[in-house]
């Protein structure tokens, strides 16, 4: 219950029957003494303010990260009761060595549903999701052919506008299933959205034609459904995991490949700092870059395609 106290300042003013003196406005008839009206007009809005501010969402869907609850608030929009939430915020970046707080633990209590991103991106939930067998899980990855290397599969789908396309259609299709009340909602939300993604893609397509030099070093194994995407070749990566900086003897094969290949462009993330790729950079004569792969920013419904925009301009800048 919403509890609204009003404080009135006046020397004319009493708690019992609330009578207020008349005050001449500017030589037209004085207000009423008695506050009747006033009262009235004052219960009416506080009911109004109570309901506004006691109108919370009665279902919580929970994204893991920032890219997922992006997709999330497009196919919400306009869907009364649920809200959107999100363990790891939206500066937090990718979730690398991610551990659940007890922040998350409360928020998933709350949930509803959970949308994860799959391809093993998200194992540190397994035992919690094991734990709690009536939470229901929406795998956003579903029926996405998968990269594996070395026998590791690479869970950076939602990088490749491509495969995220089909990740917003399981998600849509997930939540037509989970609220079927809302369904159409959803799936005309999500067709809206896949629209633009697809516009996106195109566009990116058509201004990347023409390039010959397609040989990148990336920051970390982000991009290869990226490179998929646009017929990119990644030749080598400058940091396995975020923050495992390279050996020397590292250093100097990447120092190397970077000379033989030819290549143009060293790409770093604006998440992490970029003091390796300036060494390499230095070195070689190669320029230094920036992609980003989607995993902070603003909490817009278009951060998802205005950060692929910007990435395209980086490759349009770096390889033509």
């Amino acid at each position: 219950m919403c509890h609204l106290r009003l404080n009135f300042l006046s020397d004319h003013c009493h708690d019992e029957g609330m009578t207020w003196q008349a005050i001449p406005i500017a030589g037209k008839v004085p207000v009423m003494k008695k506050s009747f009206i006033i009262t009235l007009s004052l219960i009416l809005l506080s009911g109004k303010f109570c309901e506004a501010m006691d109108q919370k969402p009665s279902r919580m869907v929970i994204a893991t990260f920032y890219p997922i609850r992006l997709a999330l608030m497009n196919l919400v929009a306009g869907v009364n009761g649920v809200g959107v939430g999100s363990l790891a915020n939206s500066e937090s970046g990718c979730l690398h060595d991610y551990q659940l707080t007890t922040r998350d633990m409360t928020l998933l209590s709350k949930a509803s549903l959970l949308v994860v991103n799959g391809a093993g991106l998200e194992s540190f939930l397994d035992d919690l999701v094991r734990s709690r067998p009536g939470l229901k899980v929406l795998n956003a990855s579903t029926g996405i052919n998968l990269l594996v290397s070395g026998g590791i599969t690479n869970a950076h789908v939602w990088v490749s506008p491509a495969r995220h396309i089909q990740q917003v259609r399981n998600i849509a299709e997930g939540l037509a299933m989970w609220d079927p009340d809302h369904a159409a909602l959803y799936r005309r939300n999500g067709a809206a959205y896949i629209t633009r993604l697809e516009g996106l893609k195109k566009s990116m397509d058509l201004e990347l034609q023409g390039i010959q030099k397609r040989e990148i070093i990336t920051f970390h194994e982000a991009f290869p459904y990226f490179a998929d995407d646009f017929n990119l070749k990644v030749v080598g990566v400058i940091e396995r995991e975020p923050g495992a900086s390279p050996s020397a003897a590292e250093m100097v094969s990447l120092i190397q490949m970077v000379k033989s290949c030819k290549v143009k462009a060293l790409f770093v993330e604006p998440q992490y700092p970029a003091k390796v790729a300036s060494v390499i950079a230095q070195e070689t004569g190669a320029g230094v870059f920036v992609l980003d792969p989607v995993v902070s920013g603003p909490e817009s419904t278009n951060a998802y395609i205005n950060i692929m925009k910007r990435n395209l301009s980086e490759l349009e800048q770096a390889l033509r």
